[in-house]
């Protein structure tokens, strides 16, 4: 039984990521309507501003104003920030600044931040907190030296190290903000779909990124001896790789075909990887047939894994239900994985994540598709972009309504907070040890 004091605790550290999260969207927002923020210097509307930072914060990537040509050097400067700490977690990044001042960090501040990064245990707070933030501006800082032959081949050194290191933190962040509107408004990465060299390294990033901050640290402290694994960690790496070849599997001949081979590698295995709420593309994503978008569809739904810089319902919810699956097909009481077993509240949990993330989708997608009159599977896809924190969209984001703007909002700040975590921070947990009698009832 849980104690009172503890789900009271509990309850005020979801409420906390949830106000630390409000606070640096409506910061944001405030400085990106400042004149000095946009290129033509005129102030910029507050939803337009707005809908920017719940992006940039829920490191998502859909835009109603084009990253390059609207926003000027400022305005670049403060969504990056945004990403930079939306990503790495605003709790984090504060904790990070209390230890640095010199502040004892107490149990309270460990507790938000065990929330915040999906910890299973409160022990060791204060180191993980830093390294996450040494392993992110190190990851990064590889990453932007990485890109800059590539943005120096076209650009003033200035710029190719501006480039580097915004591309670099937003595909860590797996944010999907770019700076290519120079080439064409929205064109994301479209320019460097042959280049397969700038390709992977974004993809590193983004994998690096999305793997979560606990499993790093596991590769880190065993390197290969995978026997000493978490089992969390183990179902994070299988998950990854079977998301990432399978897909890209299909695309290679299922949509890029026509393509140099060269190329249809390289862009295969981008779209499997980005779509698991990076926001970068290398090709039309309007011009893909339906199979290949309900196959993004279904790969953004899931995103990253728990405690990382990405969204979506995670890699771990998704390998929970479908080894409960196997079990159930098998006939077997317990859910076995790596010689462990899962726990039953875990797999429930799993479900009302699934119940949650489609529920909000398909309803949200409805309603698009009602209000602008635009096709369901368009509006389905523009939806599950936004709750999976992912940032792809079919060219249609820009002509919404504000009405389907603040619903994408909502989505976004629900996928980047975690439903479970608002849910957990407006309901109160009630134990009991009484038990109800037990009455089957039939399902399938």
């Amino acid at each position: 039984m849980i104690s009172p004091i503890k789900n009271k605790r509990s309850r005020s550290a979801f409420r906390i990521i949830i106000l630390s999260f409000f606070i640096l969207i409506m910061v944001g927002s405030i400085l990106l309507m400042l004149p000095i923020s946009s290129r033509s210097r005129v102030m910029t509307s507050f939803p337009d501003a707005l809908f920017t930072a719940v992006s940039a914060t829920c490191v998502t990537g859909l835009v109603v104003k084009d990253t390059a040509t609207y926003w000027s050097t400022f305005g670049q400067i403060v969504i990056l920030t945004m990403i930079q700490i939306g990503g790495m977690g605003v709790i984090t990044v504060g904790l990070a600044i209390l230890r640095a001042s010199g502040r004892k960090i107490g149990l309270m501040q460990r507790t938000v931040m065990q929330e915040s990064v999906a910890a299973h245990n409160i022990s060791g707070m204060v180191k993980l907190t830093a390294f996450i933030i040494k392993g992110t501006l190190l990851i990064e800082g590889i990453g932007a030296a990485m890109l800059l032959p590539v943005f120096l081949k076209e650009y003033r050194p200035i710029k190719a190290i501006g480039y580097s290191v915004f591309h670099s933190i937003s595909a860590f962040c797996n944010a999907g903000f770019d700076l290519m509107g120079e080439k064409g408004e929205f064109s994301s990465l479209t320019s460097y779909s042959a280049n397969a060299y700038l390709n992977i390294v974004i993809m590193l990033l983004i994998i690096i990124g999305g793997i979560g901050f606990l499993t790093w640290s596991d590769v880190i402290v065993h390197k290969f001896n995978i026997k000493k694994y978490a089992l969390q960690s183990k179902i994070v790496l299988l998950t990854s790789i079977v998301l990432i070849v399978f897909p890209a599997i299909y695309f290679i001949f299922g949509e890029y075909g026509n393509l140099p081979i060269k190329e249809r590698l390289a862009s295969s295995f981008f779209q499997s990887v980005t779509a698991r709420t990076a926001g970068f593309n290398t090709q039309d994503l309007s011009a893909m047939s339906e199979s290949g978008t309900a196959v993004m569809l279904f790969l953004m739904m899931i995103g990253g894994s728990s405690g990382s810089t990405a969204g979506g319902m995670k890699t771990t919810t998704l390998a929970v239900l479908f080894l409960a699956a196997i079990s159930v097909f098998a006939r077997k009481k317990e859910v076995p994985v790596f010689k462990r077993r899962i726990a039953e509240d875990t797999i429930r949990t799993a479900g009302a994540i699934l119940f949650m993330y489609f529920a909000l989708s398909f309803t949200v997608g409805i309603i698009i598709s009602k209000i602008e009159g635009l096709p369901l599977l368009v509006s389905f896809f523009e939806a599950d972009s936004a709750i999976a924190t992912v940032g792809l969209t079919m060219g249609i984001t820009t002509s919404l309504s504000l009405i389907s703007r603040i619903l994408l909002m909502f989505l976004m700040f629900f996928g980047r907070v975690g439903g479970l975590t608002l849910i957990y921070a407006a309901v109160s947990s009630e134990d009991s040890n009484a038990m109800y009698p037990l009455e089957k009832i039939t399902v399938g």
